[in-house]
Protein backbone atom coordinates (compact mmCIF):
# COMPACT_ATOMS: atom_id res chain seq x y z
CA UNK A 1 0.00 0.00 0.00
CA UNK A 2 3.09 2.37 0.86
CA UNK A 3 4.54 1.75 -2.48
CA UNK A 4 1.22 3.07 -4.24
CA UNK A 5 0.64 6.25 -2.59
CA UNK A 6 4.17 6.84 -3.14
CA UNK A 7 3.60 6.09 -6.93
CA UNK A 8 0.52 8.17 -7.27
CA UNK A 9 2.32 11.35 -5.79
CA UNK A 10 4.23 12.01 -8.75
CA UNK A 11 1.39 11.14 -11.27
CA UNK A 12 -0.15 14.12 -9.49
CA UNK A 13 3.08 16.54 -9.23
CA UNK A 14 3.02 16.06 -13.20
CA UNK A 15 -0.77 16.94 -13.39
CA UNK A 16 0.86 20.54 -12.44
CA UNK A 17 0.56 23.53 -14.31
CA UNK A 18 4.52 24.86 -15.02
CA UNK A 19 3.20 28.22 -14.52
CA UNK A 20 1.64 29.55 -11.38
CA UNK A 21 -2.40 30.92 -12.39
CA UNK A 22 -1.08 33.54 -9.50
CA UNK A 23 1.88 34.04 -11.17
CA UNK A 24 0.21 33.59 -15.06
CA UNK A 25 -1.16 37.54 -14.83
CA UNK A 26 2.09 39.19 -14.12
CA UNK A 27 4.27 37.45 -16.48
CA UNK A 28 2.09 37.62 -19.89
CA UNK A 29 1.91 41.24 -18.37
CA UNK A 30 5.90 41.77 -18.24
CA UNK A 31 5.96 39.69 -21.47
CA UNK A 32 3.69 42.32 -23.02
CA UNK A 33 5.85 45.20 -22.18
CA UNK A 34 8.98 43.76 -23.43
CA UNK A 35 7.12 43.50 -26.47
CA UNK A 36 6.48 47.48 -26.51
CA UNK A 37 9.72 48.10 -25.05
CA UNK A 38 11.63 46.18 -28.03
CA UNK A 39 8.96 47.76 -30.61
CA UNK A 40 9.72 50.98 -29.46
CA UNK A 41 14.30 50.73 -28.91
CA UNK A 42 13.91 48.96 -32.27
CA UNK A 43 11.75 51.24 -34.35
CA UNK A 44 14.72 52.10 -36.88
CA UNK A 45 14.45 47.73 -37.39
CA UNK A 46 10.66 47.20 -36.80
CA UNK A 47 8.78 50.00 -38.92
CA UNK A 48 10.47 49.08 -42.33
CA UNK A 49 9.61 45.90 -41.85
CA UNK A 50 6.13 47.08 -40.58
CA UNK A 51 5.64 49.21 -43.81
CA UNK A 52 6.75 46.01 -46.33
CA UNK A 53 4.36 44.19 -44.62
CA UNK A 54 1.61 45.87 -45.25
CA UNK A 55 2.53 47.30 -48.82
CA UNK A 56 3.12 43.29 -49.46
CA UNK A 57 0.13 42.45 -48.26
CA UNK A 58 -1.86 45.65 -50.45
CA UNK A 59 0.06 44.62 -53.51
CA UNK A 60 0.40 40.82 -53.51
CA UNK A 61 -3.21 40.49 -55.40
CA UNK A 62 -2.30 42.77 -57.94
CA UNK A 63 1.11 40.70 -58.65
CA UNK A 64 -0.97 37.23 -58.41
CA UNK A 65 -3.22 38.71 -60.66
CA UNK A 66 -0.55 39.74 -63.52
CA UNK A 67 0.73 36.18 -63.45
CA UNK A 68 -2.53 34.22 -63.76
CA UNK A 69 -4.36 36.65 -66.08
CA UNK A 70 -1.42 38.05 -68.28
CA UNK A 71 1.28 35.28 -66.93
CA UNK A 72 3.99 38.11 -66.46
CA UNK A 73 6.96 36.90 -63.66
CA UNK A 74 6.55 37.71 -60.27
CA UNK A 75 10.07 39.34 -60.56
CA UNK A 76 9.17 41.99 -63.01
CA UNK A 77 5.54 42.45 -61.69
CA UNK A 78 6.62 43.35 -58.36
CA UNK A 79 9.80 45.41 -59.88
CA UNK A 80 7.24 47.53 -61.75
CA UNK A 81 4.98 48.15 -58.30
CA UNK A 82 7.35 48.54 -56.07
CA UNK A 83 8.98 51.79 -58.86
CA UNK A 84 5.57 53.16 -59.22
CA UNK A 85 5.28 53.41 -55.40
CA UNK A 86 8.94 54.92 -55.24
CA UNK A 87 7.93 57.54 -58.19
CA UNK A 88 4.54 58.30 -56.37
CA UNK A 89 6.53 59.65 -52.96
CA UNK A 90 9.28 61.20 -54.89
CA UNK A 91 6.59 62.87 -56.74
CA UNK A 92 3.90 63.71 -53.82
CA UNK A 93 7.39 64.91 -51.57
CA UNK A 94 8.72 67.05 -54.69
CA UNK A 95 4.92 68.66 -55.23
CA UNK A 96 4.85 69.37 -51.15
CA UNK A 97 8.64 69.88 -49.90
CA UNK A 98 8.82 73.43 -51.84
CA UNK A 99 5.52 75.39 -51.41
CA UNK A 100 6.03 74.12 -47.63
CA UNK A 101 9.44 75.21 -47.11
CA UNK A 102 8.67 78.88 -48.41
CA UNK A 103 5.69 78.42 -46.18
CA UNK A 104 7.08 78.18 -43.03
CA UNK A 105 9.53 81.19 -43.69
CA UNK A 106 6.40 83.39 -44.70
CA UNK A 107 4.02 82.38 -42.81
CA UNK A 108 5.45 83.78 -38.94
CA UNK A 109 6.30 87.42 -40.64
CA UNK A 110 2.54 87.16 -42.83
CA UNK A 111 1.00 86.73 -39.27
CA UNK A 112 2.94 88.98 -37.25
CA UNK A 113 2.04 91.68 -39.98
CA UNK A 114 -1.79 90.68 -39.42
CA UNK A 115 -1.28 90.58 -35.62
CA UNK A 116 1.20 93.61 -34.95
CA UNK A 117 0.26 95.95 -38.17
CA UNK A 118 0.22 99.65 -36.59
CA UNK A 119 -2.29 99.13 -33.74
CA UNK A 120 -1.83 99.28 -29.89
CA UNK A 121 0.01 96.38 -29.72
CA UNK A 122 3.01 97.48 -31.70
CA UNK A 123 2.89 100.58 -29.70
CA UNK A 124 3.00 98.52 -26.41
CA UNK A 125 5.66 95.67 -27.98
CA UNK A 126 7.56 98.70 -28.85
CA UNK A 127 7.48 100.13 -25.60
CA UNK A 128 8.29 96.57 -23.81
CA UNK A 129 11.06 96.49 -26.19
CA UNK A 130 12.54 100.26 -25.05
CA UNK A 131 12.13 99.15 -21.69
CA UNK A 132 14.06 95.66 -21.54
CA UNK A 133 16.90 97.57 -23.71
CA UNK A 134 17.59 99.91 -20.99
CA UNK A 135 17.19 96.95 -18.45
CA UNK A 136 20.13 95.51 -20.62
CA UNK A 137 22.14 98.53 -20.67
CA UNK A 138 21.92 98.57 -16.74
CA UNK A 139 22.70 95.40 -16.58
CA UNK A 140 25.46 95.70 -18.78
CA UNK A 141 27.27 99.09 -16.91
CA UNK A 142 26.74 96.79 -13.28
CA UNK A 143 28.86 93.89 -15.07
CA UNK A 144 31.78 96.02 -15.94
CA UNK A 145 32.95 96.81 -12.03
CA UNK A 146 32.24 92.86 -11.48
CA UNK A 147 35.20 90.64 -11.67
CA UNK A 148 34.88 88.92 -14.94
CA UNK A 149 32.77 85.46 -15.04
CA UNK A 150 34.02 82.60 -17.24
CA UNK A 151 31.42 81.87 -19.93
CA UNK A 152 30.41 78.49 -21.09
CA UNK A 153 28.93 77.85 -24.28
CA UNK A 154 26.75 74.44 -24.74
CA UNK A 155 27.17 73.31 -28.08
CA UNK A 156 24.15 71.77 -29.26
CA UNK A 157 23.16 70.84 -33.03
CA UNK A 158 21.19 73.22 -34.76
CA UNK A 159 17.70 72.68 -36.26
CA UNK A 160 18.84 72.12 -39.63
CA UNK A 161 21.40 69.32 -38.85
CA UNK A 162 18.64 67.57 -36.63
CA UNK A 163 16.60 67.95 -39.51
CA UNK A 164 19.17 66.38 -41.94
CA UNK A 165 19.61 63.34 -39.62
CA UNK A 166 15.92 62.36 -39.77
CA UNK A 167 15.70 62.97 -43.39
CA UNK A 168 18.48 60.49 -43.95
CA UNK A 169 17.45 57.90 -41.36
CA UNK A 170 14.15 58.12 -42.92
CA UNK A 171 15.36 57.94 -46.66
CA UNK A 172 17.47 54.98 -45.18
CA UNK A 173 13.94 53.21 -43.58
CA UNK A 174 12.23 54.10 -47.10
CA UNK A 175 14.76 51.85 -49.08
CA UNK A 176 14.83 49.10 -46.39
CA UNK A 177 11.15 48.53 -46.71
CA UNK A 178 10.92 48.71 -50.27
CA UNK A 179 13.56 46.79 -50.69
CA UNK A 180 11.57 44.14 -48.80
CA UNK A 181 8.55 44.49 -50.21
CA UNK A 182 9.80 43.62 -53.56
CA UNK A 183 11.11 39.99 -51.97
CA UNK A 184 7.87 39.79 -50.45
CA UNK A 185 6.79 40.31 -53.30
CA UNK A 186 7.95 37.52 -54.62
CA UNK A 187 8.60 34.98 -52.45
CA UNK A 188 6.27 35.89 -49.80
CA UNK A 189 3.65 33.44 -50.48
CA UNK A 190 6.09 30.75 -50.61
CA UNK A 191 7.44 31.75 -47.30
CA UNK A 192 3.98 31.63 -46.11
CA UNK A 193 3.62 28.42 -47.05
CA UNK A 194 6.59 27.30 -45.70
CA UNK A 195 5.30 28.65 -42.18
CA UNK A 196 1.86 26.76 -42.45
CA UNK A 197 3.41 22.88 -43.60
CA UNK A 198 5.13 23.37 -40.18
CA UNK A 199 1.64 23.87 -38.12
CA UNK A 200 -1.05 21.23 -36.92
CA UNK A 201 -3.60 20.61 -39.88
CA UNK A 202 -6.44 22.44 -37.63
CA UNK A 203 -4.52 25.58 -37.69
CA UNK A 204 -3.66 25.79 -41.45
CA UNK A 205 -6.77 26.96 -42.36
CA UNK A 206 -6.67 29.43 -39.57
CA UNK A 207 -3.62 31.00 -40.58
CA UNK A 208 -4.31 31.15 -44.18
CA UNK A 209 -8.24 32.15 -43.37
CA UNK A 210 -6.74 35.46 -41.34
CA UNK A 211 -4.01 36.22 -44.54
CA UNK A 212 -6.30 36.48 -47.58
CA UNK A 213 -8.28 38.32 -45.09
CA UNK A 214 -5.78 40.77 -43.79
CA UNK A 215 -5.23 41.17 -47.36
CA UNK A 216 -8.91 41.86 -48.49
CA UNK A 217 -9.52 44.22 -45.30
CA UNK A 218 -6.71 46.41 -46.17
CA UNK A 219 -6.98 46.62 -49.60
CA UNK A 220 -10.88 47.65 -49.26
CA UNK A 221 -9.82 50.12 -46.55
CA UNK A 222 -7.52 52.00 -48.31
CA UNK A 223 -8.90 51.70 -51.90
CA UNK A 224 -12.31 53.08 -50.85
CA UNK A 225 -10.80 55.40 -48.77
CA UNK A 226 -8.17 56.66 -51.16
CA UNK A 227 -10.86 57.42 -53.81
CA UNK A 228 -12.43 59.59 -51.11
CA UNK A 229 -9.75 61.23 -50.34
CA UNK A 230 -8.88 62.15 -53.65
CA UNK A 231 -12.38 63.64 -54.58
CA UNK A 232 -11.76 65.93 -51.52
CA UNK A 233 -8.30 66.86 -52.10
CA UNK A 234 -9.68 67.81 -55.57
CA UNK A 235 -12.17 69.71 -54.54
CA UNK A 236 -10.36 71.65 -51.63
CA UNK A 237 -8.07 72.09 -54.14
CA UNK A 238 -10.49 73.65 -56.39
CA UNK A 239 -12.04 76.11 -53.94
CA UNK A 240 -9.29 77.30 -53.02
CA UNK A 241 -8.28 78.29 -56.88
CA UNK A 242 -11.53 80.12 -56.55
CA UNK A 243 -10.75 81.93 -53.30
CA UNK A 244 -7.66 83.12 -54.96
CA UNK A 245 -4.60 80.97 -52.21
CA UNK A 246 -1.37 80.48 -53.77
CA UNK A 247 -0.26 77.25 -54.70
CA UNK A 248 -3.65 75.21 -54.70
CA UNK A 249 -2.94 72.23 -55.94
CA UNK A 250 -0.53 72.08 -52.84
CA UNK A 251 -3.30 72.63 -50.53
CA UNK A 252 -5.47 69.95 -51.81
CA UNK A 253 -2.96 67.89 -51.89
CA UNK A 254 -2.64 68.24 -48.33
CA UNK A 255 -5.58 68.06 -47.53
CA UNK A 256 -6.19 64.75 -49.05
CA UNK A 257 -3.25 63.23 -47.79
CA UNK A 258 -3.90 64.40 -44.31
CA UNK A 259 -7.07 62.77 -44.60
CA UNK A 260 -5.48 59.27 -44.41
CA UNK A 261 -5.02 60.37 -40.73
CA UNK A 262 -8.26 59.49 -38.93
CA UNK A 263 -9.60 62.49 -37.08
CA UNK A 264 -6.64 64.06 -36.95
CA UNK A 265 -5.76 64.87 -40.39
CA UNK A 266 -8.79 66.94 -40.62
CA UNK A 267 -7.72 68.93 -37.43
CA UNK A 268 -4.58 69.46 -39.61
CA UNK A 269 -6.25 70.64 -42.77
CA UNK A 270 -8.29 72.88 -41.34
CA UNK A 271 -5.95 74.69 -39.50
CA UNK A 272 -3.50 75.04 -42.37
CA UNK A 273 -6.17 75.96 -44.33
CA UNK A 274 -7.12 78.82 -42.00
CA UNK A 275 -3.47 80.24 -41.71
CA UNK A 276 -2.68 80.29 -45.43
CA UNK A 277 -6.15 81.94 -45.59
CA UNK A 278 -5.20 84.53 -42.92
CA UNK A 279 -2.29 85.14 -44.15
CA UNK A 280 -3.11 85.37 -47.97
CA UNK A 281 -6.16 87.03 -48.22
CA UNK A 282 -7.70 90.25 -47.15
CA UNK A 283 -11.41 89.94 -46.63
CA UNK A 284 -12.63 88.28 -44.13
CA UNK A 285 -15.64 86.54 -45.82
CA UNK A 286 -13.01 85.03 -48.29
CA UNK A 287 -10.92 83.82 -44.86
CA UNK A 288 -13.89 81.52 -44.16
CA UNK A 289 -14.54 79.75 -47.87
CA UNK A 290 -11.70 77.45 -48.11
CA UNK A 291 -11.53 75.88 -44.24
CA UNK A 292 -15.43 75.58 -43.93
CA UNK A 293 -15.45 74.10 -47.54
CA UNK A 294 -13.15 71.64 -46.64
CA UNK A 295 -15.11 71.09 -43.17
CA UNK A 296 -18.46 70.89 -45.18
CA UNK A 297 -17.02 68.66 -48.00
CA UNK A 298 -15.08 66.15 -45.35
CA UNK A 299 -18.35 65.86 -43.42
CA UNK A 300 -20.56 65.20 -46.50
CA UNK A 301 -18.04 62.59 -47.35
CA UNK A 302 -17.41 61.14 -43.95
CA UNK A 303 -21.22 60.79 -43.67
CA UNK A 304 -21.94 58.22 -46.81
CA UNK A 305 -18.87 56.74 -47.42
CA UNK A 306 -16.79 56.38 -43.85
CA UNK A 307 -19.02 54.86 -42.11
CA UNK A 308 -19.16 52.23 -44.74
CA UNK A 309 -15.40 51.67 -44.42
CA UNK A 310 -15.41 52.05 -40.61
CA UNK A 311 -19.39 50.34 -39.88
CA UNK A 312 -19.39 47.50 -41.87
CA UNK A 313 -15.89 46.31 -43.03
CA UNK A 314 -14.23 47.46 -39.79
CA UNK A 315 -15.79 47.03 -37.03
CA UNK A 316 -14.12 48.65 -34.38
CA UNK A 317 -15.13 51.21 -31.74
CA UNK A 318 -14.18 54.80 -32.43
CA UNK A 319 -12.39 55.13 -29.08
CA UNK A 320 -10.73 52.64 -30.20
CA UNK A 321 -9.38 54.05 -32.86
CA UNK A 322 -8.73 57.49 -31.48
CA UNK A 323 -6.51 55.82 -28.70
CA UNK A 324 -5.18 53.68 -30.84
CA UNK A 325 -3.56 57.13 -33.36
CA UNK A 326 -2.25 58.19 -29.85
CA UNK A 327 -0.78 55.30 -28.78
CA UNK A 328 1.07 54.17 -32.32
CA UNK A 329 2.16 58.00 -32.78
CA UNK A 330 3.43 58.49 -29.80
CA UNK A 331 5.73 54.78 -29.61
CA UNK A 332 6.92 55.80 -33.74
CA UNK A 333 5.67 59.26 -34.28
CA UNK A 334 4.08 60.45 -37.27
CA UNK A 335 5.27 57.28 -39.14
CA UNK A 336 2.98 55.41 -36.47
CA UNK A 337 0.10 57.95 -36.69
CA UNK A 338 -0.37 57.21 -40.49
CA UNK A 339 0.22 53.08 -39.26
CA UNK A 340 -2.49 53.11 -37.11
CA UNK A 341 -5.66 52.12 -38.51
CA UNK A 342 -3.80 49.79 -40.92
CA UNK A 343 -2.41 48.04 -37.53
CA UNK A 344 -5.97 48.18 -36.01
CA UNK A 345 -7.46 45.92 -39.37
CA UNK A 346 -4.75 43.26 -39.04
CA UNK A 347 -4.82 43.03 -35.17
CA UNK A 348 -9.01 43.08 -35.37
CA UNK A 349 -8.86 40.23 -38.27
CA UNK A 350 -6.27 38.59 -35.68
CA UNK A 351 -8.41 38.68 -32.99
CA UNK A 352 -11.55 37.73 -35.06
CA UNK A 353 -10.11 34.49 -36.03
CA UNK A 354 -8.31 32.98 -33.03
CA UNK A 355 -11.00 31.66 -30.58
CA UNK A 356 -9.07 32.47 -27.15
CA UNK A 357 -8.78 36.01 -28.50
CA UNK A 358 -12.11 36.22 -29.68
CA UNK A 359 -13.62 37.79 -26.65
CA UNK A 360 -11.33 40.17 -26.89
CA UNK A 361 -12.67 41.06 -30.48
CA UNK A 362 -15.86 41.32 -29.17
CA UNK A 363 -15.31 44.47 -26.41
CA UNK A 364 -13.42 46.52 -28.74
CA UNK A 365 -16.05 45.93 -31.53
CA UNK A 366 -18.72 48.85 -32.29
Amino acid sequence: MEDQSTNKEPAGENKRPLISSDLATPIYGLFGLGILYTLYVAHQIVLPIILAVMTSLLLSPLVKRAYVKWRIPRMVSSLILVLLVLAGIVGITLAVATPALKWVEEVPQGISRLLVGESEISRQIARVTESAEQVEKSVEELSETEQQATTVVLQTDSWRSQLMAKVRNGIAGLALALALTYFLLVSGDRLIHNFIRQLPIEQRKTVLRMTHESQHQIAQYLGVLGLSNLVVGTTTGLICWAVGLPDPAVWGLVAGLARFIPYLGNILSISLLTIVSVVSLDELWMMAVAPLGFLGLTTLVGLFIEPWIHGFRMAINPVIIFVSIFFWGWLWGPVGVLLAVPLMTVIQVVLKQIPKLRPVYKVIAR
